[in-house]
Parts: C-alpha cells; structure tokens; sequence
C-alpha cells in the first residue's frame, strides 16, 4: 500500500541560521519502504536538507526513531501528518546533523571502572541517550544511558560500587535529575532500573519548615484561580501515564457539560513529581512547562488524572509560578471534582 505523507522538516544550518525553521513537503511512500527512505525524499525535494549517514537518529512527532522502522508502522502510530526534528534540536549543526560528542563524553565518568564490554553495551544506548526528556529541560544531565551502564556494572559485580555511584550522584546533573521517560518509538521501560539506583542513594531529607513555608504561599496563588462552572469554558486533560480515566470518557463528560476540549502537547509527559525532595528546581520547570503548554493553547481549566499529580501542582504552586516567572491562571480539578462541578451546573 502507498501512502502519502505530509511533512514537516527541521532546517538548521549553524554556518549560515540564526535560527531553525520549517518547510512542508508532500512525499509517496509504500508501507514496507524504511523511514529513513522519507529523508531520502525530502533530500531529492531539497538539497539543503541534511541528516547523518551513519548513526541516523531523530523524531517524528517526537518520538525517536533509527530510520529502520517501516512506513507502515509509523502511518500506524503517527498517522500521515508527520513533523521530522533532529533529535535534539539544540544540539543540531545541520539540519538533524548533530554533535554528539556528548555521548562518549558522559561514558567517560565510568571509563576508569569499565570493561570492554561495558563500553559496547553502552555504545548500544546511542539511541536511548537522545530520547532522554531530561536533557530537554537540564542540558548538562548526565544522561539515562550512563546511568544504565552504572546500574548493570553493579549488578554484574563490580569492584568499584562506591566509586560508579559517586561518578553519577551530581547534585544537579546527575541521579538526582533522572525522570525517566520513553521517548523512543520502539518502546524500552526501564523505570525499573532507575528506581533501583535510587534506592543505593542516599537522598537529602526536605526541610519540613520550608514544605510548610511553600504549601501556605501555594494556596494563597491557587485561590485566585478557582471555578464555579463549566459551561463554555476551554478544557485540557492532564493524563501522563495513567489509563483511567480513559481519555475519550473525560472528553465525552467535557462536552456534555458545555466545555471545550482542549488538546495540548504534554498532556501525556511527566510534570516533574518523583524529582521533588531530590531535584527540586527542576520538578518546578517541568510542572510548570506543563501548566503552561495547556494554558497557552488556551486551556482555563486543567482536569488531573492522577491524585499525586494534582497534590504536587497544589502544593507547590506557588513555586511552580516562580520558577517560569509567570503568573499560571489555571484550575486544577480531579475528575470527580469535575463532575461534581458539571453537575452542580446542571442544577443551577
């Protein structure tokens, strides 16, 4: 089956652009062709287009993919309108041509207590290292591939526990700063390992004075933005990684209550809440750029599926706002706070 797609593509030059920008180009692919076949493409459409020959890594709708992945499996997961982006644009000289002399470097804080075949395994993580969501928000994040290569060095028995765990407790960029995400569009779940690691660290106990200091000031910011009703108000649904409620029953009960809904980006990203009491600053950049990837699409209510989610937003808002420098005019409500709100409307 051919299929056609309408894409969008990263241009960058860092020789010649201040800044990146995008062109649209319309490509005919069969199911069984490779992704990688859809740069070719776009290459024959424009010749300032650029992408790596070797180690070929980058987005389509933000997922990472390696250009091996079919035609087919992409149109069924991403559709036909699809944006491709290096895998980190702040780190592209050309087009979704990157310096990726970061990734050997973070090797290099376990080089001292590594094998061979440790390094081989690591050099295996290419891909994972540039699907981090971490080293979106903190650029000097050490990476989930090294910490990867830690825990599996410790667990095949290495001499130098002590010393590989200090290599990757930075402060700010290392453990510390590790929300794991999957980015990839082959999914790999290692929340698993992440948690191990964690738990042969130490964390710093929270200052119970400066929580209490920072709830007080948080619902004082949060009362300013309450709701008395739905009707004709905007929407957003806030579900990261929870299955219920379900998505399409929220948005059903949207409209039946006469709101709008409204879609935004990282409505299924984490917002920063396993960072807190660990790498407080950016627990607060997370959750704020989350709030306000719904608000500027214009959300005036924002439905949190998860009750520790919706805690941590409370909690901290106050926080939250200071971090971005931005006032957050958005009301946060469970599910069931609000239907219990949509059903008062109906009421009255």
């Amino acid at each position: 089956m051919q299929y056609t797609l309408q894409t969008r593509a990263f241009f960058f030059n860092a020789q010649t652009d201040y800044l990146p920008y995008y062109k649209n180009f319309t490509v005919k692919l069969d199911g069984d062709a490779q992704a990688v076949e859809i740069l070719k493409e776009i290459k024959a459409q424009n010749e300032n287009f650029a992408y790596p020959e070797e180690r070929l890594i980058f987005r389509i709708n933000d997922l990472v993919v390696t250009g091996e992945e079919s035609v087919a499996q992409i149109v069924e997961k991403l559709g036909t309108e699809l944006q491709i982006d290096p895998v980190l644009s702040y780190r592209s000289n050309h087009c979704l041509v990157i310096n990726d002399d970061d990734f050997m470097e973070r090797f290099e804080l376990l080089a001292p207590y590594a094998t061979e075949e440790d390094k081989a395994y690591y050099e295996s993580l290419y891909s994972l290292h540039y699907a981090s969501e971490s080293s979106r928000f903190n650029h000097d994040y050490i990476g989930d591939a090294v910490l990867l290569l830690a825990h599996r060095m410790i667990e095949n028995g290495s001499e130098y526990k002590k010393e590989i765990l200090d290599a990757i407790n930075d402060e700010y960029d290392g453990l510390n700063a590790c929300e794991y995400e999957n980015n990839l569009f082959e999914a790999q779940d290692h929340t698993a390992t992440f948690e191990a690691l964690h738990s042969m660290y130490e964390h710093p106990v929270p200052n119970k004075f400066l929580e209490k200091v920072s709830q007080k000031l948080s619902r004082e910011a949060r009362a300013a933005h309450q709701t008395k009703n739905i009707h004709g108000r905007n929407v957003a649904f806030y579900a990261a990684q929870e299955e219920t409620p379900a998505a399409e029953e929220v948005y059903a009960a949207i409209e039946a209550a006469g709101g709008r809904v409204i879609r935004f980006s990282r409505e299924k990203k984490l917002c920063g809440r396993s960072l807190i009491g660990r790498e407080n600053n950016l627990a607060y950049l997370k959750a704020a750029t989350t709030l306000l990837d719904a608000l500027d699409n214009g959300a005036e209510i924002l439905i949190v599926a998860n009750k520790e989610d919706l805690d941590m937003f409370n909690k901290h808002f106050a926080a939250i706002q200071k971090r971005i420098g931005r006032e957050i005019p958005l009301a946060l409500l469970s599910f069931d706070a609000f239907k219990a709100l949509a059903e008062k409307d109906k009421v009255a």
